[in-house]
């Protein structure tokens, strides 16, 4: 079993979504989806992108590895009485329930990242993606000075080294290692390209509150705090993350954050 879906089912990452929206709509609006596209969206959370690019006229089929988050996004898709997306678990590593070349569009914002098999991950995408088709993926950038990969860096100070043979999932904002792995599946290098966007954490609260969240909520960060817990840095930890929350507040009414993340956009074209 992919370990992962332990770490994503364990807190209840819809709360942290919830302060993404905005992005996710703004990031779906670039991407030229028109009516009767059909878009998979894996590693989906609970429709983040989705749902704005199934309002767009597509026909959306939302994977992601855990099960809470599926519930939750078809209970969205309900709410907004949408026929035309839907939601089921799957792997990305081994995307076994679709054909080849099912779908116009691939986008993984932040989701087909985390699993462990980089390669394999690569191969699905390019296998359901019809000829001429495009992915798109999302991903945080290693050493990047903004919010994630700064949340990411400091956690992994907490938390035990990680297992033999782990293959970090920030190497997917590794211009280089993003080329090979497409390489890999059968994609020439010069049809992977880049560019960095920002995605932006919005809360109608401090940033003391946002840091709240991701404690909370936020497999990963909920993990580093129960490291640190056990050696007694859990106060530390805390510390730290509200020093980085607090710096990174670009909102200019009191009482509410704003935080912008820098990514790596990826375009593969099929």
């Amino acid at each position: 079993m992919n370990p992962n879906k332990a770490l994503w089912e364990k807190g209840d990452f819809t709360r942290i979504a919830e302060t993404m929206r905005e992005s996710g709509a703004a990031l779906v609006a670039k991407l030229g989806i028109t009516k009767g596209m059909d878009v998979l969206d894996l590693g989906c959370g609970d429709g983040t992108t989705a749902i704005p690019s199934a309002k767009l006229g597509a026909n959306v089929l939302g994977v992601d590895i855990a099960q809470n988050l599926v519930a939750a996004g078809n209970e969205r898709v309900s709410k907004e009485g949408l026929t035309n997306c839907s939601f089921q678990e799957g792997d990305a590593m081994d995307l076994q329930a679709l054909k080849d070349s099912q779908f116009d569009l691939v986008v993984s914002i932040f989701g087909a990242m985390f699993a462990p098999r980089p390669f394999d991950v690569a191969k699905e995408m390019v296998r359901v993606t019809k000829p001429g088709g495009r992915i798109v993926m999302g991903n945080w950038i290693p050493g990047d000075p903004t919010l994630v990969a700064q949340i990411l860096k400091i956690s992994s100070a907490y938390t035990p080294p990680p297992p033999e043979g782990f293959v970090s999932p920030m190497l997917w904002g590794v211009e280089t290692n993003v080329t090979e792995r497409f390489e890999s599946a059968g994609i020439p290098k010069e049809n992977v390209s880049f560019l960095r966007d920002s995605f932006v954490f919005n809360i109608p609260g401090d940033p003391k509150e946002l840091v709240a969240l991701f404690q909370q909520f936020y497999g990963p960060t909920m993990n580093a705090f129960e490291a640190a817990e056990k050696n007694g840095k859990s106060a530390e930890l805390k510390r730290e993350l509200e020093e980085l929350f607090v710096s990174q507040n670009t909102s200019t009414t009191p009482g509410t954050t704003s935080i912008p993340a820098t990514y790596l956009r990826v375009t593969v074209q099929r």
